[in-house]
């Protein structure tokens, strides 16, 4: 594994359980036992190594994903595979969807990581869009954009909620019912 990947690596972990404005480049390089000068090498900025993190994870969540408008897969199992991402996550040590906590520490964030932050939900939002609009017309209980933005935000929110109250069960009755819900939509 090469170091940009290995502070890559801490960087995610830290971001995952104290956001972005809880660590410095001092914290990974102690963790990866190299000098910080090292961790400015590969990444000159803050703002550079939170932009090439959310994206790499971006990219990592969505090539784990089926093609949302794969028509041989169906839009439940698609659905759970999703879901299982988020509560997978969770599960590692009650870490947090990486997009997440950085969404919700945008105010403070650099520009280029908020643009990399906006690209991780737009690419989901587009995701679940299609998927939605693989559930029948006239079974949809909303429009696949509504469907798609309720989505995310309920499994954002119920992964801040299932770790603040150490509840994963919280997390899967949430979970449970948007399968539900896609599950009557489709038969």
């Amino acid at each position: 594994m090469s170091k940009a990947n290995e502070i890559l690596d801490v960087a995610e972990d830290m971001v995952q359980r104290q956001g972005y404005n809880g660590f410095s480049f001092r914290d990974i390089a102690e963790t990866v036992g190299i000098k910080s000068a090292s961790v400015h090498y590969h990444y000159p900025t803050k703002a550079a190594l939170g932009s090439a993190l959310a994206k790499r994870y971006t990219d990592r969540f969505l090539q784990g994903m089926p093609d949302s408008e794969d028509s041989s897969i169906q839009p439940l199992e698609k659905l759970t595979l999703y879901v299982s991402a988020f509560r997978n996550a969770l599960m590692q040590d009650g870490k947090m969807c990486l997009c997440g906590m950085l969404g919700a520490e945008s105010a403070s964030l650099p520009k280029q990581v908020n643009t990399e932050v906006e690209r991780f939900f737009q690419m989901n939002k587009g995701w679940l869009e299609a998927l939605y609009r693989g559930v029948a017309e006239d079974r949809r209980l909303m429009s696949p954009a509504i469907w798609a933005m309720r989505t995310l935000a309920t499994l954002e929110g119920a992964m801040i909620v299932a770790r603040t109250m150490s509840d994963m069960e919280g997390f899967d009755l949430i979970a449970k019912s948007l399968l539900n819900e896609v599950s009557e939509a489709s038969d």
